[in-house]
């Protein structure tokens, strides 16, 4: 057994390669290897002999394992080492016009969306991605039977047991962003709230988490009318076409009166055009900002009232960008994005134009 041992050993510790290496594996351990055919004596043995050499050769046939093991990886490391030592990148040369970076599609109409709507004097807000149900359900007027508050459609953070603070969700809707802007700035008020928001739904047309851009104008005599030149305003810039609205209407918890908003289009071969044709498509909802809302957001509803409105990012990008899966925005793939994705030199203007 030691002669074995120091055989093997010694023949691994001279292994100057991967090959000698399972060379040297085999001759010891393979199917006619030395240490397996003493495995194979084994029955031959009486149960004295047996008890004895058994565990030996057990332990004879690890420790050889594991020295093959180790060698192994020392002999990949310097492989590595002496392929790093002949391999180098000068971190200073100009890079190449094919591995340019691009600018994610999501993160272009974001630009545009504010570019426009700061036009109309709205300015941007922003909140916590993680909220506390209050602000996300309660502030908005959402009761607490809501199927929307439901685990099937929310993404609840997790509690121990015991835990008497109130619930934290990932943020349904950017729409606790207008309740804090409200707490901060008070009326009036005119901003938008763009960001990233998270459903438990997933397919074509949802995903877990996505972009959405909500809108907010309170002060004393607003109107619909208001809202509806807002909108069309903003669908006519951005689409680079006069784009007509029709309001159907609806139900929100948040607003009263509320209504969808649907935009003109026509549809040829799958493909959908906007601003023209009698189609209609439906691409937001909106509405007139609920007293309970104000109330929460600290504004009296008897001085001040308001619209609001939500539309999604991805989606309104698809429209614009002919993109037919939302799932692809978060796929990670080079190929979609170098297709879709944006110059980073391409920096959405009012006056030089959005994009291309």
């Amino acid at each position: 057994m030691d002669d074995l041992r120091n055989t093997y050993i010694d023949l691994i510790a001279k292994a100057a390669d991967e090959a000698t290496l399972e060379d040297v594996r085999l001759q010891a351990l393979g199917k006619k290897g030395e240490i397996s055919l003493k495995m194979r004596e084994l029955g031959k043995m009486d149960p004295e002999e047996r008890k004895a050499a058994g565990p030996a050769l057990n332990a004879l046939k690890d420790e050889i394992n594991s020295a093959i093991a180790a060698k192994k990886v020392a002999l990949e490391d310097a492989a590595l080492n002496e392929r790093l030592k002949t391999e180098w990148l000068d971190v200073t040369l100009p890079a190449r016009d094919r591995r340019q970076g691009t600018i994610h599609p999501v993160s272009q109409v974001t630009e545009e969306v504010t570019a426009i709507f700061a036009d109309m004097g709205f300015a941007v807000a922003e909140g916590p991605r993680i909220e506390s149900d209050w602000y996300n359900f309660d502030a908005l007027n959402i009761p607490g039977h809501h199927p929307a508050r439901a685990e099937m459609d929310t993404f609840y953070m997790h509690r121990e047991d015991g835990d008497d603070r109130p619930p934290y969700v990932l943020r349904t809707h950017t729409s606790p962003v207008q309740i804090r802007s409200m707490e901060a700035q008070g009326a009036p008020i005119r901003i938008i709230c763009p960001g990233g928001v998270y459903r438990a739904d997933y397919d074509q047309t949802h995903t877990p988490m996505f972009h959405q851009v909500e809108g907010l104008a309170i002060d004393r005599d607003i109107s619909m009318a208001n809202l509806k030149w807002v909108l069309e305003e903003f669908f006519s810039a951005y689409f680079g076409t006069s784009v007509k609205t029709r309001f159907r209407a609806s139900h929100f918890p948040f607003t009263e009166p509320s209504a969808e908003v649907d935009i003109q289009c026509s549809w040829q071969d799958g493909t959908v055009k906007v601003g023209e044709g009698d189609d209609w498509l439906e691409v937001l909802g909106s509405g007139m900002v609920h007293p309970h809302v104000l109330r929460a957001g600290g504004i009296d509803p008897d001085e001040w009232q308001g619209f609001a409105f939500g539309m999604g990012i991805d989606r309104i990008a698809m429209l614009k960008y002919g993109i037919p899966d939302l799932r692809a925005f978060f796929d990670s793939d080079l190929r979609w994005l170098r297709h879709y994705g944006f110059s980073a030199l391409d920096v959405p203007t009012i006056r030089g134009g959005l994009s291309r």
